[in-house]
Formats: structure tokens, sequence, C-alpha cells
């Protein structure tokens, strides 16, 4: 089983590990970081919860992946769940559970950064770039969080701009094959 923050990461992730034949993953989405606690405290007693081999949680760094890291290592402690040592490894157990830290486990920021990553050499990121410089200079408005931002300005310059990330995922515009995905798919594929 996967879980992630909301419906996005549910499309997200469900186009992933499709293009990567892992068909036995369940993607689930806990509601927004606030909801993780009730999330895997229900979990222990939902039917069929002995039957998940691993358990695998996403969720974004924001501004504090150290901080975000442990807060879901007390929250799975606090449920007798197993604790990973670090952020993109396994704990050993019943169920095992890993955890993921968006963008990479190593830095500040959201899976909109980690797809922005990925598209990096799209002719289309420029112009994203020069936009949100010109509406900071002619407006003083700087969008927050601004990967979001660009992501949907990078979506919208795409043959159907109406898409969401994780509806873009299911149309394979993210490039999976581009390094910037590797962690996240070897996580995916030791869980």
């Amino acid at each position: 089983m996967l879980i992630g923050e909301g419906r996005d990461e549910v499309f997200f992730f469900d186009a992933l590990c499709t293009d990567l034949g892992l068909a036995d993953v369940q993607v689930e989405e806990y509601g927004g970081k606030g909801n993780l606690l009730n999330y895997l405290r229900e979990f222990s007693v939902r039917p069929g919860h002995q039957s998940v081999v691993s358990l695998g949680i996403t969720r974004d760094a924001d501004t504090g992946m150290a901080q975000v890291f442990q807060s879901i290592c007390t929250l799975l402690g606090n449920n007798r769940l197993p604790v990973p040592i670090a952020a993109g490894q396994i704990a050993a157990g019943s169920p095992r559970v890993g955890v993921f830290v968006l963008p990479d486990n190593q830095r500040d920021g959201m899976l909109e950064d980690l797809c922005l990553d990925a598209v990096q050499t799209d002719g289309a990121i420029a112009c994203v770039n020069d936009f949100f410089q010109c509406v900071s200079r002619n407006t003083s408005r700087q969008p927050s969080p601004m990967a979001k931002a660009r992501v949907h300005a990078w979506l919208a310059s795409q043959d159907d701009p109406d898409l969401r990330l994780g509806e873009a995922a299911q149309r394979r515009w993210w490039p999976w094959t581009n390094p910037s995905f590797q962690p996240l798919i070897q996580f995916l594929q030791a869980l």
C-alpha cells in the first residue's frame, strides 16, 4: 500500500506504478498532512490490514524536510508501526514501512518540485520562468507555493491545458525515465 496527501498524489502514483509494472500496489490518499495521524490510527483496525505486506508513506517536505520525516516517524512509533531509520529507507516488520519525503528525501519542496526537475529541458520551462518574472515585476505578486504555480503554468502550455498534475501523470506527460524520478522509483520498487 502506498499513501499520499491527496487526490493528485493518488493519480500520480497510480500512473507511475502502472508504468513500472507494479500491479500489486494499492494507492490511497490520507486527506492532507493533518490527517496522517488519523489514517495511521485507523490503519491497524481496518479490515484486511493484516494482508498489507508493506506501507509506503509519502509527504511533501514543504519547508522542513528533516522535521517532516521526524514527525512521520513519531506518528509511526505512536501507532506501533515499524519506523525507518532514514527517509527513503524501508523498516522491517509487519508490514514493512517506508517513508519518502518529496521531492527527493534531501531538500525542502513538494511533488511539484520533483515534476519540474524532470521537465527542466522542456522549452516551455524558460517561458514559465519568464512569465513569473514578468508577473512579479509588473504586479509585485509572487504566487505561493511557487512550485505549484509553475507546474500549473507548465501544464497550461500543453495541448490540453485543463489537466492537474495527477491527470497529467495518467496521460504520461511526466518523463518517468528522467533521472529526477530515480530515487522515488527505487523506493517504490523496494516496497
